[in-house]
């Protein structure tokens, strides 16, 4: 079986490479002939295929010009038909040798293959089964494919090629593309809500000349003229915060991310996340913003509150709300509160068979690491976690009424985190504190290049007013408004191990 499979595979490829000779032979063909097709600088496209098919009755007899990639055609004699792909979806086109003459017409039969895109222009008519169709007058061979296009039934198939060949996943799958369009729906409904509240959007930058001490790692790379290593951002917060001091007082930024770290189906190296930063706020004013961004944008986009995802009824309606503690204590049992000490707590852990990851864990750390055992993959619904421990929250302030924990929430839908908020840090010389001891604990595991970001202290220093900030993912909200599996499947060219 296995070696039928191999022979299966090596006369397919030699079909396609025979496929590919005779297009070339074609080129040859039509370049000797003086009609080079990749010499055809525009042409004047004056409407789509969803614009005429939706608006038949305007268009009925008319004239129009499209273009697209020819993705079938039936040869009848004299006359011919194929469906045309344009940027709006497909429209049958009918070819005749009387109205395009003998040669034009023997051309567009021997002369053009699947997936080459021409242009036409011809009338508007419907045929005899219904179909809404331009009856050619005009037929141009706008671009040569030398590649043969996928069989068409099976279409593209290999989930990996698909990403690799991201152009070729667009041609062949109607759903792809409405993925993306979906994408950039999504990011102008985020970007109108946010323009809507008096936000600004800015760019900050993307290389730093320091590896800050948070967890996550950096790309680093070299830049040549100034002799000086650099680092990729893992975040823009820093530098938006910044903007706040400067008197910026609602700032966003859409930006490009970089983390040195795994891939699986809710993690690419390079995503987007979109970060907003409101003077004179705090953490409860950014769930209630969050809240009203997520339900306002699944509206908009999806027409309705209840969505599916994997086959999971989400109601993004209505929003729950708990304390880290409380949410530890209703699906583990362990009560936050009646731990006196760390070693009470670690006691709890051991009891509930959670192996911690440090040996002399504090009471913080317990409980973030039973949140990871016992509640993140129960979070269904839109929910809400806030109050965090100060162990894992470097940059969120302190609670007043409970130092041990900070004004931090993050949100959760289907088992997965989707974003971040604080009551911001802006006290100067607490955020030193915590700064120095990320970049300790990174140096106590041999990482010597983390760093204070000594500028960013300076200008809380100059004084950062009381600021609430929020961090969503793009790419996994995307997921969720497209009921898509995996990260790749929402970003067009996801990172790839190159092929030899």
């Amino acid at each position: 079986m296995q070696e039928n499979n191999v022979n299966s595979v090596e006369q397919e490829e030699e079909q396609l490479i025979e496929q590919a000779r005779i297009r070339r032979e074609k080129l040859a063909k039509l370049v000797s002939e003086g009609k080079n097709p990749y010499e055809q600088v525009k042409y004047p496209v004056d409407n789509d295929s969803k614009n005429i098919k939706e608006n038949f009755e305007l268009y009925e007899g008319k004239t129009v010009v499209l273009a697209g990639r020819m993705m079938s055609r039936r040869i009848m004699g004299k006359a011919s038909f194929s469906h045309i792909s344009d940027k709006s979806g497909y429209i049958q086109i009918y070819v005749t040798r009387q109205d395009i003459g003998e040669e034009n017409y023997m051309s567009y039969k021997k002369d053009l293959d699947i997936g080459d895109i021409v242009g036409f222009k011809g009338y508007v008519f419907k045929t005899q089964t219904g179909e809404v169709s331009v009856h050619v007058t005009e037929l141009t061979l706008l671009t040569k494919s030398l590649l043969p296009l996928p069989e068409k039934y099976n279409g593209l198939q290999n989930q990996d090629l698909k990403y690799r060949l991201r152009h070729l996943d667009l041609i062949m799958n109607d759903d792809v593309k409405a993925t993306f369009r979906t994408r950039s729906k999504i990011l102008k409904e985020i970007r109108a809500y946010l323009d809507g509240l008096g936000y600004l959007e800015v760019d900050t930058p993307t290389l730093l000349p320091l590896e800050i001490g948070a967890d996550a790692r950096p790309f680093k790379t070299h830049h040549n003229a100034l002799d000086l290593d650099m680092y990729m951002r893992i975040e823009t917060e820093l530098f938006l915060k910044r903007l706040i001091v400067g008197g910026l007082d609602k700032v966003y930024e859409v930006g490009r991310i970089f983390r040195n770290e795994g891939m699986d189906a809710y993690h690419n190296p390079e995503f987007t996340s979109i970060e907003m930063y409101q003077a004179y706020s705090d953490y409860f004013d950014m769930m209630d913003l969050i809240e009203d961004l997520y339900k306002t944008v699944t509206l908009n986009v999806c027409g309705t509150l209840d969505i599916s995802y994997q086959g999971t009824e989400i109601h993004m309606g209505d929003w729950t709300r708990m304390t880290m503690a409380e949410a530890v204590k209703k699906y583990s049992g362990a009560d936050y509160d009646e731990w006196a000490t760390d070693e009470d707590a670690r006691a709890v852990a051991k009891s509930l068979g959670v192996e911690l990851e440090h040996e002399n864990a504090t009471k913080g750390w317990v409980l973030i690491e039973l949140f990871d055992a016992f509640v993140e993959d129960k979070l269904v619904q839109p929910t809400i976690i806030y109050d965090y421990p100060v162990e894992n929250s470097p940059l969120a302030k302190r609670k007043p009424s409970n130092p041990a924990f900070t004004e931090r929430f993050e949100y959760f839908i289907c088992g997965h985190e989707y974003g971040n908020a604080f009551s911001e840090l802006n006290d100067p010389i607490d955020q030193k504190q915590r700064m120095v001891k990320q970049v300790e604990a990174k140096r106590a595991k041999g990482n010597t290049s983390a760093q204070v970001d000594e500028d960013f202290i300076n200008a809380l220093e100059y004084g950062l007013p009381p600021t609430g900030g929020l961090g969503l993912g793009l790419d996994r909200f995307v997921m969720l408004l497209t009921d898509s599996s995996t990260i790749r499947d929402v970003i067009l060219f996801p990172t790839m191990k190159p092929k030899k």
